[in-house]
């Protein structure tokens, strides 16, 4: 399940995947222990900043807890996308399919020879599994997929494709859209707290009181069509002339094909924020001593049904083709470009 864990006054120390497993072989993705066991998968760039805090809350409240961090011990290969369930099923007897494995689960399965732990998670917003492999065996899965993947056009894919692909959906990195002084209710994450029950948890008397307060600064979504801006965070948000708030963090969408931004915005006389107040409102955002005019969207315009996320491409269909055309018309521009190139070459030294 994916959630947050709280300091004393609500604010986010950290948002990651926690699974509860039993006891397993041994091995880094699958441990050995004694009585209730929890996996806990954290961010790379924020999981030390997460451990400090799930040790000093362990020692702070006396619990019986044991934590091992076993980072070093494993590696993890996300493997995404719309042929990711078609791609793996040819490496594991496991069944993927949404009733044998639902979003959101995990399990130990064989993949190309190699026990794995599967987590069914997403953090690009498509349909996949996150593949955490002891290390001996990181290597020959790795090199198992591409040998089935590369028939499919699967190709590696680095953290500025995570952060932009991250951003369109609306997932957050934790330090720029979410940090220690954001609660879930200003964040839009409130789905990861269980107030509808009697399960108390840190922090959560002081976010009863600022829930009952009203929210007084909330974050919201941007789009901005115009092609000479370029968001990269820290941009200012202006509200009918008024200065609002500041981006947090800005990216190009190359899915949406528009510029995307995350920012937090206060009520210039401190009143409540509510939804009413911000759709009625006309936005800017500054970027280099220039206003662009920002569309404001409360819920993520990627794919909010996250229909992506459980294998359901149909609704899709025109968008991926029109992004198929540009992806051919770009090549051909490379292999134009290519040619040109070593026409030059040749009637130079011919």
């Amino acid at each position: 399940v994916y959630t947050c864990m709280l300091n004393e006054k609500a604010g986010v120390e950290a948002d990651l995947t926690v699974s509860v497993i039993d006891s397993g072989s041994g091995s880094a993705a699958d441990p050995t222990f004694q009585g209730r066991g929890f996996y806990v998968a954290a961010a790379g760039g924020a999981a030390y900043q997460n451990l400090a805090h799930i040790t000093k809350t362990v020692q702070d409240k006396g619990f019986n807890v044991k934590i091992e961090d076993r980072s070093r011990d494993k590696g993890m290969l996300s493997l995404q996308g719309p042929l990711s369930r078609h791609i793996l099923s040819q490496l594991t007897s496991t069944p993927l399919d949404n009733d044998s494995f639902p979003f959101n689960t995990h399990q130990m399965i064989n993949v190309a020879g190699h026990m794995v732990r599967a987590l069914r998670v997403s953090f690009v917003g498509e349909m996949g599994w996150e593949l955490h492999i002891p290390s001996d065996s990181c290597v020959p899965v790795y090199t198992a997929l591409h040998q089935v993947g590369q028939q499919y056009g699967m190709v590696n894919a680095g953290y500025r494709a995570i952060d932009s692909l991250s951003i369109e959906k609306g997932y957050p990195h934790w330090h720029m859209e979410v940090r220690m002084d954001d609660t879930p209710l200003e964040a839009g994450l409130m789905f990861t707290c269980k107030l509808k029950t009697d399960t108390d948890f840190l922090g959560r008397s002081a976010l009863e009181k600022r829930k009952e307060a009203g929210v007084r600064k909330k974050k919201v979504c941007f789009t901005v069509e115009d092609p000479d801006v370029c968001l990269v965070g820290l941009e200012a948000i202006v509200r009918n002339g008024e200065y609002v708030g500041h981006i947090r963090r800005g990216d190009t969408g190359h899915y949406l094909d528009t510029e995307i931004a995350y920012g937090y915005i206060t009520h210039p006389q401190g009143d409540k924020v509510t939804k009413a107040w911000l759709l009625d409102g006309e936005y800017e955002l500054e970027s280099r001593g220039e206003l662009y005019k920002a569309d404001i969207h409360v819920k993520t315009p990627f794919d909010p049904a996250n229909n992506r996320l459980q294998g359901y491409y149909e609704a899709d269909q025109a968008i991926m083709m029109s992004q198929q055309q540009k992806t051919n018309d770009y090549k051909n521009l490379l292999s134009r470009a290519s040619a040109r190139f070593y026409s030059t070459i040749s009637s130079k030294y011919s």
